[in-house]
């Protein structure tokens, strides 16, 4: 089994700088071309290096798919894992909250060619747009945005499958909700 370590990123609007109606209104997301041509909708991150540390590897990865530099990090808001065996992978996610950024948005300088775009979409159109996302990714975020709780939560995912177009993702024992 290959075991993935990734970092998620959660930017707030207020963070930065575009406030609106109220303080949090929208989120940082990024547009993923996948194999196949697929597209999808995530919070900035990505796979952390060996030898990284996660909040080392969360800020590489939110400067090269961003180009925000995020100074001051709080969290993690939520960790996942996820458990493929048909695929051959396990998957562990932390996902931490931006407090800090400098810099602005651009997108095109990602080493992996997957990110092609980025906009700060508001809350109340979030799920649609995380809509073709796995939901490991969808539905912790969806839960923060609804609940904004304090400490960590763990959300557990089991995967069966081993065609990625057909696969079925159920929530493991011990998951948050």
């Amino acid at each position: 089994m290959h075991e993935w370590v990734v970092g998620g990123a959660v930017i707030e609007s207020s963070v930065l700088g575009r406030v609106g109606p109220a303080p949090d209104d929208g989120l940082l997301l990024v547009q993923n071309l996948r194999r196949g041509g697929l597209v999808d909708w995530t919070p900035p991150g990505g796979v952390i290096d060996h030898g990284e540390s996660v909040i080392g590897g969360l800020t590489r990865e939110v400067e090269e798919e961003t180009g925000l530099t995020v100074l001051t990090w709080s969290g993690p808001l939520y960790e996942i894992v996820a458990v493929a065996p048909g695929l051959g992978w396990t998957l562990r996610v932390e996902v931490h909250r931006a407090v800090e950024v400098s810099g602005c948005i651009r997108t095109g300088d990602d080493p992996d060619g997957i990110v092609v775009g980025a906009d700060v979409v508001p809350l109340t159109q979030c799920e649609e747009r995380l809509g073709a996302a796995h939901p490991w990714v969808r539905e912790p975020l969806m839960d923060w945005v609804a609940d904004r709780w304090a400490g960590t939560r763990v959300y557990r995912y089991h995967v069966e499958g081993s065609d990625p177009a057909n696969l079925r993702v159920s929530r493991g024992p011990g998951a948050a909700r």
